[in-house]
């Protein structure tokens, strides 16, 4: 089941702590910090248990 809250996905800080980017992937609402965008890119299995799928991304 989907989490709605508005925490990164990575670092659970929500959107008072910092600013959240919008994420949407296999038609679910997601959100992660500008901090671990990088992540998201470059080595997104490490997102593995938190992003059903990210396991199956490639890195850019």
């Amino acid at each position: 089941m989907e989490d709605n809250s508005k925490v990164c996905l990575f670092c659970k800080r929500n959107e008072q702590e910092v600013p959240l980017l919008a994420v949407d992937f296999k038609s679910n609402h997601y959100w992660i910090c500008p901090q671990h965008m990088p992540t998201l890119i470059h080595n997104p299995t490490q997102l593995e248990g938190m992003l059903p799928g990210a396991e199956d991304l490639q890195a850019g």
